[in-house]
């Protein structure tokens, strides 16, 4: 487990949870923000995409609310060619986040809203983030709002970032600094 806060828990990913995210990235609620309508996950691509290999950057967790998954988040250290486009120096300890909720019961809940405000506190707190940054699509404004709520400004415009149901999507990265 990498923490607990009150009713959440988020934890590591573990083989069984293949099923989940199985469930989740099959459902058109979900993809309609996560991976696309046009692009459900077989198996074998959530293995390849989600299960840590040896030396993998990402972090790959289940976010369990009052024991029960319903949901995933990743986190990551900014690489060079992201630091880059996004504009941050080399030094600063900057983490990356991306996450869904994949219960569709448990969206409107404030679930969201608690996530995001516990691991962005975690990362700043205890793995020594400066920054916590992720790019949602312009047109998510759901999700915008939950990341505003959680101490999240938009800080740059980014056009066409993200190839998403045959479309590039304009994305607004966001910064949570700690503060």
């Amino acid at each position: 487990m990498l923490f607990q806060q009150n009713n959440l828990t988020v934890r590591l990913l573990e083989p069984q949870d293949a099923d989940h995210l199985f469930k989740w990235l099959n459902d058109p609620a979900v993809l309609e923000w996560y991976e696309g309508r046009d692009n459900p996950q077989t198996r074998e691509m959530i293995q390849n995409t989600f299960f840590q290999k040896h030396g993998d950057p990402v972090h790959a967790c289940i976010v369990e609310y009052e024991g029960q998954a319903v949901g995933y988040i990743q986190f990551y250290l900014l690489e060079d060619e992201e630091r880059e486009d996004y504009g941050y120096p080399a030094e600063e300890i900057i983490y990356g986040t991306d996450q869904f909720i994949g219960e569709p019961a448990y969206w409107n809940r404030g679930v969201g809203t608690e996530l995001v405000t516990a691991m962005s506190r975690y990362l700043t707190r205890d793995r020594g983030a400066s920054k916590v940054v992720m790019d949602p699509q312009a047109r998510n404004e759901r999700a915008i709002r939950c990341y505003e709520k959680c101490g999240f400004r938009k800080v740059k415009w980014m056009p066409a970032r993200e190839m998403h149901e045959g479309m590039l999507r304009d994305c607004w990265l966001m910064e949570y600094n700690g503060k």
